[in-house]
């Protein structure tokens, strides 16, 4: 478990050069993302060769989580997770942290420390971090953004003095251009970076240089028994019909390989369609999936996708189900304001208006209950999902909300979405049934 006491500690580029350097020595390596990110599981996948899938014990039921563990014991030698924001940092103070999942699995955790302002003092960071829950096991520490040899040697010093049950292994220097670019919802997309291929080579580069990788192999351990259980034909969505059209481009990339794996494990075929080169959803599809992602940077060209919106009508006007999660939501809407104040025409399949000219932020976790029958299930089926997305609303209706939803600590934020027949949508990015 790869974690650090806040966010920009450097743990997701240590992270992916750790991935990197055991996959070009010939180790499968399975990876996974604390909580609900769909940007760095994408980075993962690239670094690997493989799936990358989110563990979130806040919106995850327990099957679910065995599932997972067995779909990474599955696809590798070693597991490699990824942690969320601070170690103890959760959808509650209380809850679905980094740490949480560390005491159920059993593994190990590695603390990733920013020592760029700090010579011994980080070894206080590191004792405190190890000592504040009882029965969490920080069993390593790794040094990131180090001054040069002198500003090693004192904090492992300080830090083998106070704390000598914990290895440091390693110290990594300042390194310039070593970093990967942001925009709204996080880092940009992995498809959208120019090389990262060399990127990906030259953080496993710094990690053989400086961090002491086979003494990490030692510490790492088999943990979390996921006994009897089986990553297959466990959808946490259910299938939306047999022939599911999936929109998958660089507008359309939010979607969770566990929800759409979910469905192939349970009989339904899925068509991946690219709206962003005009392609329509396959005309014989029972069912069209419009995910997350980025459709508002894409605004113009989708508006001009003639064959896209038409074929997206199509499906509609036929009985076809039409799900919009976030960016999909607002794409079956009738405009789009882009960050310039444009507005652009959409599929107009809802009564839905968003705006990014004017920006507000909306974040948190989600209970979603359904308040009709629908392509999801009956009316009263519950879920578990994420909100987070930058869009104004400035009109959704008139029309029927798809949910009904409470926050992580149960408090009722009202109706969302929109259904119309099987048509629905919302800024609800959905995980799993709830329990």
């Amino acid at each position: 478990m790869i974690a650090a006491p806040a966010s920009g500690s450097g743990k997701t580029v240590f992270t992916l050069g750790l991935i990197r350097h055991w996959a070009r020595s010939g180790v499968r390596v399975a990876s996974a993302k604390v909580g609900p990110d769909y940007i760095d599981p994408a980075f993962h996948a690239a670094a690997s060769g493989r799936p990358c899938f989110n563990l979130d014990l806040w919106a995850m039921r327990p099957a679910t989580l065995c599932a997972v563990a067995a779909l990474l014991a599955e696809h590798g030698d070693i597991v490699v997770c990824e942690g969320v924001m601070g170690l103890f940092d959760g959808a509650t103070a209380n809850a679905g942290s980094t740490a949480d999942l560390a005491v159920l699995s059993g593994w190990p955790v590695v603390l990733v420390v920013d020592a760029r302002a700090q010579a011994a003092s980080a070894a206080a960071v590191v004792r405190g971090f190890a000592t504040h829950r009882p029965g969490l096991g920080i069993a390593a520490v790794v040094f990131n953004r180090v001054g040069g040899e002198r500003h090693a040697a004192v904090l492992r010093e300080a830090c083998e003095t106070a704390l000598p049950s914990i290895s440091v292994l390693g110290c990594l220097p300042r390194v310039e251009g070593l970093a990967l670019p942001e925009r709204h919802l996080g880092l940009v997309q992995a498809g959208e970076h120019p090389d990262l291929a060399s990127f990906l080579n030259r953080a496993a580069d710094e990690i053989a240089a400086h961090v002491d990788t086979e003494r990490l192999r030692v510490i790492a351990r088999a943990g979390w028994s996921a006994t009897g259980a089986t990553g297959r034909g466990l959808p946490p969505v259910p299938p939306l019909g047999q022939r599911v059209a999936l929109a998958s481009d660089a507008a359309f990339a939010f979607s969770y390989p566990l929800v759409v794996n979910g469905w192939r494990d349970a009989g339904a075929e899925v068509i991946p369609f690219s709206p962003l080169a005009d392609e329509a959803p396959a005309p014989d599809c029972d069912a069209v999936y419009l995910p997350g992602g980025y459709p508002e940077l894409h605004a113009g060209l989708l508006a001009g996708n003639w064959r896209f919106l038409e074929g997206l009508r199509r499906a509609a006007a036929r009985g076809a189900a039409v799900f919009g999660e976030c960016g999909g939501y607002m794409v079956m809407g009738e405009g789009l304001i882009d960050a310039r104040g444009v507005r652009h025409a959409m599929a107009g399949l809802l009564p839905l208006e968003t705006s990014f000219s004017d920006r507000r932020l909306h974040l948190g976790y989600r209970t979603a209950t359904l308040l009709a029958d629908g392509p999801l299930g009956v009316a009263g089926a519950c879920f578990r999902g994420h909100e987070f997305h930058f869009a104004r609303t400035l009109r959704e209706g008139p029309g029927s909300p798809l949910f009904r939803c409470t926050d992580a600590t149960g408090r009722a934020i009202g109706a969302t979405g929109l259904a119309a027949g099987h048509t629905i949508g919302s800024f609800v990015h959905l995980i799993d049934t709830a329990r």
